[in-house]
């Protein structure tokens, strides 16, 4: 039932998001960031139905190979960059999934910390690229990519504020400055990572950091 649930939960939201691309209630990068955010929540449901890691990875599992297709022969415009712009982004995305349901799926105590490392990416990283492609004043480069003060603010603030939920639900101990450092983490992982990259150094940056870093001190 999770599984379906699941994959019907993704393509519902790819769906949405090329109607609203088709009737031009979203840009094409504005329907990439519908969902790039919308997906992430996907975590959550996968707390709720799977207690297990290898039927928690089924899901991104397919992704990965369906996505990669996707990117090789276009077949959700919705979700690819144009041909100019290029990246495996998407694939990447799928892997962080499937690497963090692995790892933390098989113990339902450490699955907030995927949650962790995936909706920073979700949310933080989409409305990064949201908020900095709108209202970008004072834009840089850092290894070819176009970067935006204000994007990289929105990066700090969503990943503070998804930390701060989740770690008051799952690990109220030091929330403010747990939360303060991975956003800062997030934050750095998202600018110096080139090509689509940051959809796997972020969620696995994240997740892995706080998990050896901040949980056992």
């Amino acid at each position: 039932m999770g599984i379906l649930i699941s994959i019907f939960f993704v393509f519902l939201i790819i769906g949405v998001s090329s109607i609203m691309n088709k009737l031009n209630l979203l840009s094409s990068e504005g329907s990439r960031k519908f969902i790039h955010i919308g997906v992430s929540n996907w975590w959550i449901l996968a707390m709720i139905f799977f207690d297990s890691n290898i039927y928690a990875a089924i899901v991104p599992g397919l992704f990965v190979i369906i996505n990669y297709l996707s990117y090789k022969k276009q077949i959700f415009k919705a979700m690819e960059r144009d041909g100019s712009k290029k990246d495996l982004g998407t694939v990447y995305y799928a892997l962080s999934l499937l690497i963090l349901s692995l790892l933390t799926f098989n113990n339902k105590q450490l699955d907030y910390i995927g949650a962790l490392g995936i909706l920073i990416m979700g949310y933080g990283d989409g409305f990064a690229a949201v908020i900095g492609t709108k209202y970008g004043k004072h834009n840089f480069k850092i290894f070819g990519n176009r970067k935006s003060f204000e994007g990289s603010l929105a990066m700090f603030a969503f990943s503070f504020i998804v930390s701060s939920v989740i770690l008051t639900i799952y690990n109220p101990v030091n929330v403010f400055l747990c939360s303060f450092i991975l956003a800062l983490l997030g934050t750095i992982l998202e600018l110096f990572s080139p090509l689509g990259l940051d959809n796997l150094t972020v969620p696995l940056g994240i997740s892995i950091f706080y998990y050896f870093i901040l949980l056992h001190n």
